[in-house]
């Protein structure tokens, strides 16, 4: 077995800590399941992805040792590392990207022994990372998670953490061109898979990126309803 199935397997929690390792500067835990979770984001992401899921992955770390809250740090980890793997050209499900990282990821924890409360919520954090407002106001991994990722994606919460250490993880894991290549794949999924973009922020890419692209409304579906009234 790769990893404790103990939801109190975390070194804040006290029970039975979990290896560490220092990884530009942010103690990590250093386990099993976490260094098959690297090297799945690795497989399944272009460098400057894989960079992303890094860094969203020490800053989720950083941002939730400073809150000294209790929190299964694999969880996070794995979150974190796996939340955009959706965009893989290996993935091209019909789903929303996030839903389809959230399957690969489940399935991949599954075949890991993870057990099923732990998988499910690897699957929340993933799949709901791009929707703070639902995702953190869920469990603190997937707040924690969509935390990390925010502040990588769009700065949110970047004053709360130090300069120092903020230029520290940029420079382990460079941006590597991350807005711009960001932006092409996102685009790309407009194009190839329109029908999986209309209900989630992608759509804001296609409406400012993508010629051609219109996103049904709402209000159309509502009033266009089958019913008398």
């Amino acid at each position: 077995m790769p990893s404790s199935n103990n939801p109190h397997s975390d070194p804040t929690q006290g029970d039975s800590p979990l290896p560490r390792r220092l990884l530009a500067g942010v103690a990590v835990p250093d386990t099993p399941l976490v260094a098959r979770a690297i090297e799945f984001a690795r497989e399944h992401s272009d460098p400057y992805l894989f960079n992303h899921v890094m860094r969203s992955w020490l800053f989720a770390t950083f941002i939730a040792e400073r809150k000294g809250e209790a929190y299964d740090a694999e969880v996070v980890a794995v979150s974190a590392l796996l939340h955009d793997i959706g965009l893989s050209g290996a993935m091209p499900g019909a789903f929303r990207f996030e839903v389809e990282g959230a399957n690969a990821a489940r399935e991949f924890v599954r075949g890991l022994g993870v057990d099923e409360r732990r998988a499910q919520l690897i699957w929340d954090s993933i799949a709901l990372n791009s929707t703070p407002s639902i995702c953190l106001h869920k469990e603190a991994e997937a707040a924690l998670c969509t935390l990390g990722v925010a502040l990588d994606w769009g700065g949110w919460g970047y004053d709360s953490v130090p300069a120092g250490q903020i230029a520290r993880i940029v420079e382990e894991f460079p941006r590597l061109g991350m807005k711009e290549r960001f932006t092409k794949a996102v685009c790309g999924l407009c194009e190839r898979r329109p029908e999986s973009t209309y209900d989630n922020f992608a759509r804001d890419f296609g409406e400012r990126f993508v010629p051609g692209y219109r996103a049904p409304s709402m209000v159309d579906v509502l009033l266009n309803a089958p019913f008398d009234e």
